[in-house]
């Protein structure tokens, strides 16, 4: 069985700010609550399941929509605020996620694929960690010494998200955006049979044309390409590509209960 792991990062949108923007935060999440509508649509055509890491800003401003996507999907932590960290808000996020949706939260993946401890995520309750992208990204980490597969480190379990067998090319968001799509539905081929699932992450926001929103943001060429309407068909068409490589599309938590 190919299984494809789609995960989704539902936050406040304040990636504006590292460019020069200055949204109000009720465009924040105004943004990432209309990409969500037509994310989530493209997931209902396919009957795919997903795993939706949500900050417990965005949680508590859209509640009843997090409470309904938490009937046909997971949910899991991104933290409380998407640009602050503290340890605190790792019990706290966890918290409000679960007195929304009234069930367990079991994982966490940080902002930013940030370092996050995994002494405090299992103090604060959590079994899985999703934060790591296995691969070099230049400004930001270099996690090219991190196992490209699931593992186990200080009793935590750790979901990597998917890079290339060779080279550890990675299949992340911006990536999806600037790649040819036969290259990015090649490097997927490539994943699944070396490693037998596909793990890929993305955020609502995405699909929405944010690079024209009048907040003074001034975005570097590759978060330019592909936003909105064309997100929305190129994701499409990712989904086309991997159930007709015969993918099921699971949680992540589902994947980790049902691995053999």
């Amino acid at each position: 069985m190919k299984i494809a792991v789609l995960s989704f990062d539902i936050e406040e949108f304040d990636m504006p700010f590292e460019f020069g923007g200055n949204p109000s935060m009720e465009e924040q999440i105004a943004t990432s609550t209309k990409g969500l509508a037509s994310l989530t649509a493209i997931l209902e055509k396919y009957h795919a399941e997903a795993t939706f890491y949500c900050t417990g800003v965005y949680a508590l401003a859209q509640s009843k929509k997090i409470k309904v996507l938490s009937q046909s999907h997971e949910i899991a932590s991104h933290n409380y605020f998407h640009s602050t960290h503290k340890k605190d808000d790792l019990i706290a996020s966890k918290k409000v996620l679960e007195q929304i949706t009234q069930k367990e939260v079991r994982g966490f993946r940080m902002p930013r694929m940030a370092p996050v401890s995994d002494l405090d995520l299992l103090e604060a309750g959590y079994t899985y960690n999703a934060s790591y992208n296995p691969t070099y990204l230049p400004g930001r980490y270099d996690y090219r010494h991190i196992p490209r597969t699931v593992f186990n480190q200080n009793g935590l379990t750790h979901v990597p998200a998917s890079v290339s067998p060779a080279y550890r090319i990675p299949l992340f968001w911006i990536a999806f955006h600037n790649f040819p799509l036969q290259y990015f539905f090649y490097l997927c081929k490539k994943v699944v049979e070396t490693d037998g699932y596909l793990h890929l992450y993305f955020h609502p926001w995405e699909f929405t044309d944010y690079t024209d929103l009048p907040n003074g943001a001034k975005y570097p060429f590759y978060l330019l390409r592909n936003n909105g309407k064309k997100m929305q068909e190129r994701f499409d068409k990712l989904m086309a590509f991997l159930q007709k490589e015969g993918f099921e599309f699971k949680t992540t938590s589902w994947f980790l209960d049902n691995q053999h």
